[in-house]
Order: C-alpha cells, then sequence, then structure tokens
C-alpha cells in the first residue's frame, strides 16, 4: 500500500468515525427509552394527528398536558390556534415518525421525549413537527408542544 494509499485509508477511517461519533448520542438516547414507551409515545401523537383529521378538537385536546390544557382552556380554543397557526399538522396527506429520543437530562420521575415526524400538507410540502412529551402519572405520555419547521427535502422516502 502505498503512502497516498494509507493517507487515503486513514481518512476514511477517521471520516466514518466522526460520523458514528455524532450518531452515538441519537442511538443512546433511544435506547435509554424502553420499546414500550416509543410505542406509547408514537400511539400518542398518531391519536391526535387522528383526531385532527377527524375534526374531533376535544379528543385532540385530550392528548395535552396538563400545562397545555391549563393554558388554553377548552377543545375549541386550542383546535382555533392549531388550524390557526399550525395547519400542517391538521390534515396531513403523509407522515413518516422518526424514533423517538429522550431528552437528555431528564430524570426518571419527569421524563421528556421529542417525537419528530415528517409531515407532507396538501399543497405537497414537506414539514417536520417535532413533539415534545411528558410522562404523566400512571405512565401515560402527554404532548406539551410542538415546533414545526419547513421541510428541505421533496420526498418522505
Amino acid at each position: 500500500m502505498s503512502s497516498n494509499q494509507r493517507v487515503g485509508w486513514v481518512r476514511r477511517e477517521l471520516g466514518g468515525l466522526a460520523v458514528l461519533g455524532l450518531l452515538m448520542p441519537l442511538v443512546a438516547g433511544a435506547a435509554r427509552l424502553g420499546e414500550a414507551d416509543v410505542r406509547a409515545v408514537r400511539q400518542v401523537v398518531e391519536s391526535r394527528l387522528g383526531a385532527f383529521a377527524a375534526g374531533d378538537a376535544k379528543r385532540a385536546f385530550s392528548y395535552a398536558s396538563p400545562s397545555i390544557r391549563a393554558r388554553f382552556g377548552d377543545a375549541s380554543r386550542f383546535m382555533a390556534m392549531v388550524q390557526g397557526s399550525y395547519p400542517m399538522v391538521v390534515r396531513p396527506t403523509a407522515a413518516l415518525f422518526f424514533l423517538a429520543q429522550k431528552d437528555h437530562g431528564t430524570e426518571a420521575a419527569n421524563v421528556t421525549v421529542r417525537q419528530a415526524v415528517q409531515l407532507r400538507d396538501r399543497k405537497g410540502r414537506l414539514w417536520k413537527a417535532t413533539y415534545l412529551l411528558e410522562r404523566q402519572a400512571g405512565n401515560v405520555w402527554r404532548i406539551n408542544g410542538c415546533v414545526v419547521v419547513a421541510g428541505n427535502a421533496k420526498s418522505l422516502t
């Protein structure tokens, strides 16, 4: 192996290790969230999206954390805010779920999770919605917020 080949090999190996190093915190965070919690978190977000699509404000509001429920007071106010500020989550034509991630630094008694979902709206635009969920009493997950940003890809795949 020539000197140039060795340098190229070392660069490729170090590059691979660097990428692996960047991904490890994501994988480690996901690993600490049990499979049952991963499924439960996704189910809550899917259920809320289904409630929005059905126009069921009361059911959509039921997935909100106590602090969100207190902030809006009732389902109709909550639904009006979502329809006005986040229309892309009301009736997306497609949704792609990413692996839920446990927030770093959260303690077992107050676990917070991020569930990212790529959505396609009715005009074909892509959005990334990151739902913030909190574990409530009785091991129930509730949504405590959502951050939506415009996507930059052309497809969900």
